[in-house]
C-alpha cells in the first residue's frame, strides 16, 4: 500500500489513521489535493462541497472489503466515487470520511461472445467497454449519452439511461449479476448469469440505483447485443413546438421503431449555433435514429408519414459521416450551454420523465414557467420515453434570478409529479433530489425504504446523507 500525504492537510474530522494498517493493494491519499477533488461531482457548488478526509483507491475487491469492514467498526462514512460525472451530488461525501475512488478497478476482465456477456470492473469506462465488445461484432445498447466519460459503476448506481432508452432501455434491463461489498466488509453476489430467474428477493434490482448506499459493487455482468447492420439518422425541423412534441409522442405511440427520438427546441438551436456555427433553423427539432438488420427503408417511411401529420418541414436521415453531421449539434448541448454566457451558469439540470402522452404538456409546462418567472429555459431531451432535460441559464451573482431560478425548478418538479412522473428519469436522487422523494412516493413507501438501508446498513456507513430524507 502506498500512502500520499500534504503537509498543509487540513484536520480530518473523522480518525481515518486505520488506513495506514491495511494491507491494500491500492492507495490511500490524505493531500487536499486528491480530497478536494473528491469533494465535488459535474455540478456541485463549492460553497456545497464537503471534503473528505481520505481517498482510497482501491485496486481489487480485498481492498474494497477491508476499507468498508474498517470504516463500519469505526463510524466512518464511505462514499463510493469514480468518474465525477454525476448531476445530483450523489458520489460526494456529506459528512467527510472515506472517498472510495473505484476508477483504477477498469478492468474489461472476460468477453462471452457466445452467451452476449462481458465481465467488467466499476471503474470501467462505457466506451470503453463498447469498444472491447465491438470486436466480437457486439455492443452494450444502454450506454448513457455521457458513455464516453462515465463509468460502469456510475450507471449502475443511478441506473442511467440514455438515448437509446426508448428501443433498448436502460442499464438496468441489462446487468445480470453483480458481486457487491456490503456495509460490514462481507462479498456477495445477486443476480446470475442465467437470462431469467426467479430465485427469491431480487437483490439485484435493489442495489441497482441505490447509490451506493447499500452496497458498493466491485464486478458487473452485462447483457450485449449484436451491432445492427443497418444505422441510419438525421433530423426534422417543424414550425412549433407543440408540432414536434406532438410529433413524437405519435411516433412512440404509433409503433415507429426508433433506436433514438430526441427534442431540441428553438432556444436549444440557438445555444447551438452560437457554440459550433451548426448553421441549425432556430426552430423546434427532432432528432432521430434507426436500427435493423433488414427493412430500415419501411421504418424511415413510416417515421416520416407521422412526422409530415404535424407540419413536418424539412426531414434529413443519412448514415456514416453526414448522419453524424446531423447528431453533432445534440451531442455538443452541454458544452453548448456551458460556453454560451460567460456571466451565466446552469442552474440544476432539470431530468423529470412523464408518460409519452403526457410529454406535450410538460413541454409546455416549461415554457409557461420561463414566461411567469421571466428566466431563459432551454429544453431538450430523450423524448421517446418521455424524458426532458432543462435548465436556467443564471447569473449566479443575482439573487433574485437565482431564487426564481430554484422557484422555477420545483415548480416543473412538482407538475411533473402531478402528469404521473417521476422527478428523475436517469440521474438518480443523489442530496440535490431527497425532497421530492416523499412526495413522489408516499410516507409508507420512504419508511420502507428506510427500513431496507437500516437492514443492510445499520450504522449508516455507506454513503450517508444520500437518496432518503431525514426523518
Amino acid at each position: 500500500m502506498t500512502t500520499t500525504e500534504d503537509a498543509s492537510a487540513r484536520p480530518p474530522r473523522h480518525d481515518v489513521g486505520f488506513l495506514a494498517d491495511l494491507e491494500l493493494e491500492g492507495e490511500v491519499s490524505l493531500g487536499d489535493g486528491d480530497r478536494d477533488e473528491h469533494a465535488t461531482d459535474y455540478t456541485t457548488a463549492d460553497a456545497d462541497a464537503v471534503r473528505p478526509d481520505a481517498v482510497v483507491y482501491p485496486e481489487s475487491t480485498a481492498d474494497v472489503s477491508a476499507v468498508v469492514a474498517g470504516a463500519d467498526e469505526r463510524g466512518v462514512p464511505v462514499t463510493a466515487y469514480a468518474a465525477g460525472t454525476g448531476l445530483e451530488d450523489g458520489a460526494v461525501p456529506a459528512h467527510a470520511g472515506i472517498s472510495l475512488d473505484m476508477t483504477r478497478m477498469d478492468e474489461v476482465h472476460e468477453i462471452r461472445p457466445d452467451d452476449l456477456q462481458v465481465d467488467v470492473g466499476p471503474g470501467a469506462i462505457g466506451a470503453d467497454v463498447d469498444e472491447a465488445v465491438a470486436r466480437h461484432g457486439l455492443f452494450f445498447p444502454p450506454l448513457p449519452s455521457s458513455g464516453d466519460i462515465s463509468t460502469i459503476g456510475g450507471m449502475i448506481a443511478t441506473d442511467a439511461s440514455g438515448m437509446q432508452t426508448v428501443k433498448y432501455g436502460e442499464v438496468a434491463d441489462w446487468v445480470l449479476e453483480l458481486e457487491v461489498v456490503l456495509a460490514d466488509g462481507s462479498v456477495t453476489t445477486v443476480g446470475s448469469k442465467a437470462a431469467k430467474s426467479s430465485s427469491g428477493y431480487n437483490l439485484k434490482e435493489l442495489l441497482i440505483g441505490s447509490e451506493g448506499t447499500l452496497g458498493i459493487v466491485t464486478r458487473a455482468t452485462l447483457e450485449l447485443a449484436g451491432r445492427p447492420e443497418q444505422v441510419r439518422g438525421g433530423r426534422a425541423t417543424f414550425p412549433t413546438l407543440d408540432d414536434a412534441t406532438a410529433a413524437i409522442s405519435d411516433a412512440v405511440t404509433a409503433g415507429v421503431d426508433v433506436a433514438k427520438i430526441e427534442l431540441f427546441d428553438a432556444e436549444t438551436a440557438m445555444l447551438a449555433n452560437a457554440y459550433s456555427d451548426a448553421a441549425l433553423p432556430e426552430r423546434p427539432m427532432v432528432f432521430v435514429e434507426f436500427h435493423a438488420n433488414h427493412g430500415i427503408d419501411e421504418e424511415i417511411d413510416f417515421c416520416r408519414a407521422v412526422f409530415e401529420a404535424h407540419g413536418v418541414e424539412e426531414f434529413e436521415i443519412a448514415s456514416g459521416e453526414r448522419m453524424e453531421e446531423l447528431w453533432q449539434a445534440r451531442k455538443d448541448i452541454t458544452y453548448a450551454a456551458e460556453a454560451y454566457d460567460s456571466d451565466r451558469e446552469m442552474g440544476q439540470p432539470g431530468d423529470v420523465t412523464v408518460p409519452i402522452g403526457s410529454y406535450p404538456e410538460m413541454i409546455r409546462a416549461v415554457k409557461d414557467v420561463a414566461d411567469e418567472y421571466d428566466l431563459f429555459v432551454p429544453c431538450f431531451g430523450h423524448a421517446g420515453d418521455g424524458n426532458l432535460h432543462y435548465f436556467v441559464l443564471q447569473n449566479p451573482d443575482d439573487p433574485d434570478e437565482v431564487a426564481r431560478a430554484e422557484a422555477a425548478y420545483g415548480e416543473l418538479v412538482e407538475r411533473a409529479l402531478e402528469l404521473g412522473g417521476t422527478a428523475t428519469g436517469e440521474h438518480g436522487i443523489g442530496a440535490g433530489k431527497r425532497k421530492y422523494l416523499e412526495r413522489e412516493h408516499g410516507p409508507a413507501a420512504v419508511g420502507a425504504m428506510r427500513a431496507v438501508k437500516a437492514a443492510l446498513d445499520p450504522n449508516g456507513t455507506l454513503n450517508p446523507g444520500k437518496i432518503v430524507p431525514e426523518e
